[in-house]
């Protein structure tokens, strides 16, 4: 079965709000094993919504609408799909009940145009909504199923999730895995896994890039479970087998977690001093339940004059090769292993912009140190963007670097 969502509403495309509906129902149907082939958005003119429509039942299984039930006059989308599909509109009067109750229970006063939410098109069923006033429609019409749903994001989960998945569930698996890398490109990455896009006719794999890593996401389709878990086990262990340096995890774990969770097997304790990034790795780090049993303290020395006295940074290393500079994040994890009983201590200290950009220190440069007392190394990064994105990098480089170190040890 293949579906398709037509969004309707100006305010959706004119940019007013976020279309967030897309997304919701786009996963949904996934985990019911229905594929979405096409997204569509409409604004509230009737011709333009006639014409997406007609064209949805042409190309889909099932058409999902959201927007355009309520009870003014842009709200078209019962009397334009009744219209296109030749199908009359009925006045239905449990549900003129229905909804007349609702506005007692509010202390509202009914209008006259609220009527029009209770008509429903021929052969149609309501689908019940239990926050709002505007119900759903379902319509099973020559092998096509047209769902129309409302606008609101809230009445909408609802009712697809109470209303619609029962109508819709197939006998049929749909099972999503991810392998998520780090330190390796998207291109280089597609090469290595390339013999295994093919390999099982029920497996789809795909890469998508972002913020430095490459998630390989893997989704089997069919009816037997067991041999989609078959397939889709034999091509992770075979991408492990490829290049399991650069996979830090599985299923979207973030990169902060895998670092927890080394340094929790390891029983070490780990403090972080940063400057430019002013906080969002221990941020990040903080956010993990249980991060406490290894994550000991953060210092976050922005100026020099902190760099200097919260971790004694010599005053004359930062005048001699100034505050982005590798002897003054060595100086700076030194500082904070000397003053504690640490296990491991990372520092980073760069220069997000958009000022200070100098020849020997341009925007984007970042040092990061790491050092367990025994082995020290530091990492020179020179990251493109914006003062936001430079932070965002390095914090996510932060992170990458120390896993790795914690695994080279």
């Amino acid at each position: 079965m293949y579906a398709e969502i037509l969004t309707i509403g100006t305010e959706i495309t004119t940019g007013s709000i976020l279309n967030t509906n897309n997304q919701f129902l786009s996963k949904r149907l996934l985990d019911l094993g229905i594929d979405v082939h096409y997204h569509s958005t409409v604004d509230d003119n009737v011709d333009r919504i006639h014409d997406a429509i007609t064209l949805a039942l042409k190309r889909s299984d099932l058409i999902i609408t959201t927007g355009g039930l309520g009870p003014t006059s842009d709200d078209m989308t019962k009397e334009i799909i009744s219209k296109s599909l030749g199908l009359d509109l009925i006045l239905d009067d449990e549900m003129v009940k229905t909804i007349r109750d609702k506005f007692l229970r509010m202390n509202s006063v009914m209008t006259d145009n609220n009527l029009k939410q209770a008509t429903k098109l021929q052969g149609s069923i309501f689908l019940k909504n239990s926050i709002g006033t505007a119900p759903g429609i379902f319509l099973k019409q020559d092998e096509k199923i047209v769902i129309m749903l409302p606008g609101v994001p809230s009445e909408m989960k609802i009712m697809f999730d109470r209303e619609v998945i029962p109508l819709i569930k197939q006998d049929y698996n749909i099972i999503k895995r991810s392998v998520n890398t780090v330190g390796i490109g998207e291109a280089e990455l597609e090469m290595k896994i390339k013999d295994l896009l093919d390999l099982f006719p029920n497996i789809s794999i795909a890469t998508f890039p972002s913020d430095g890593q490459v998630e390989i996401k893997i989704i089997g389709r069919g009816l037997d479970k067991s041999n989609i878990e078959r397939n889709m086990n034999t091509i992770i262990k075979t991408m492990e087998n490829r290049f399991k340096e650069y996979i830090f995890g599985y299923d979207n774990i973030p990169m902060e977690m895998a670092v927890f969770n080394l340094l929790k097997d390891r029983n070490l304790q780990i403090g972080f001093c940063e400057s430019c990034t002013g906080g969002l790795i221990s941020a990040r780090f903080s956010r993990i339940p249980g991060v406490s049993e290894v994550f000991n303290r953060s210092i976050i020395s922005y100026s020099n004059d902190s760099k200097i006295e919260e971790l004694g940074v010599n005053p004359t290393t930062i005048d001699k090769y100034g505050a982005v500079s590798e002897k003054t994040a060595l100086e700076m994890v030194n500082g904070m292993l000397n003053r504690t009983d640490l296990d491991i201590a990372l520092s980073v200290t760069g220069l997000a912009g958009p000022d200070g950009d100098t020849k020997d220190s341009p925007i984007g440069l970042v040092y990061i140190c790491i050092s367990d007392r025994l082995n020290t190394e530091i990492i020179k990064s020179n990251f493109v963007g914006n003062r936001e994105i430079i932070q965002d990098k390095a914090t996510m480089k932060a992170f990458s670097e120390l896993r790795k170190f914690l695994l080279s040890k």
